[in-house]
């Protein structure tokens, strides 16, 4: 033991105790490290989320075109800008068939058509109104490989009441315009030798 304790000292290795204490002691580094390796939480950015800022071509009111998604290649219209930097947009539903959802701009193209959507109240809509309910309960193994059909959304009758809402002032502001209601129910789509860098929207 005594000459386990001096080879530690000439080779200048020192002890658990020695090495907290040095550890303590401002301005020095200590000699000691534990053997395991200490799990640090790695950053992440999910607390610094800042909105992103919307594009001078979208504003309330700019007729969009969707990219992506299962309504690609419909065309909407913007209501606003949600804080989390998405767009609340609408179809109108009874047009187009795309009701009040949210969409990025990156997957949108902003056309030169605007409708007057002031009259439209959506103060109420914001993202935590998109939220998705909770789940009832688990299933089981058994459930889970017998019910292979997926299930099909259910709309709650607040969301329905707010799409006629919404949709009722929005026709009226789409009748207003001439050939707006043809514009917005018809697909945008490409063909062969189409160059959409060189189309203005």
């Amino acid at each position: 033991l005594y000459s386990t304790k001096m080879a530690l000292k000439v080779l200048g290795i020192a002890g658990p105790k020695k090495a907290a204490k040095a550890a303590a002691t401002v301005g020095k580094s200590p000699r000691f490290y534990p053997a395991d390796d200490v799990k640090r939480p790695l950053p992440s950015r999910k607390s610094k989320k800042n909105a992103a800022k919307v594009r001078s071509s979208i504003s309330a009111g700019t007729v969009l075109i969707l990219l992506a998604g299962r309504f690609r290649g419909k065309r909407v219209v913007c209501l606003k800008a949600l804080e989390s930097g998405l767009l609340l947009v609408s179809g109108p539903y009874k047009i187009n068939g795309v009701p009040l959802r949210r969409v990025h701009q990156a997957y949108v193209i902003a056309t030169t058509t605007t409708v007057d959507v002031s009259a439209i109240d959506v103060s109420a809509i914001d993202d935590a109104y998109f939220a998705r309910a909770a789940s009832s309960g688990e299933e089981g193994e058994d459930e889970f490989f017998a019910n292979d059909a997926a299930k099909p959304a259910v709309v709650s009758e607040t969301r329905k009441a707010d799409q006629k809402k919404v949709d009722a002032a929005l026709l009226k502001a789409v009748e207003a315009v001439p050939m707006l209601k043809q514009y917005l129910n018809a697909k945008f789509s490409l063909s062969k030798g189409d160059k959409p860098h060189k189309m203005v929207f």
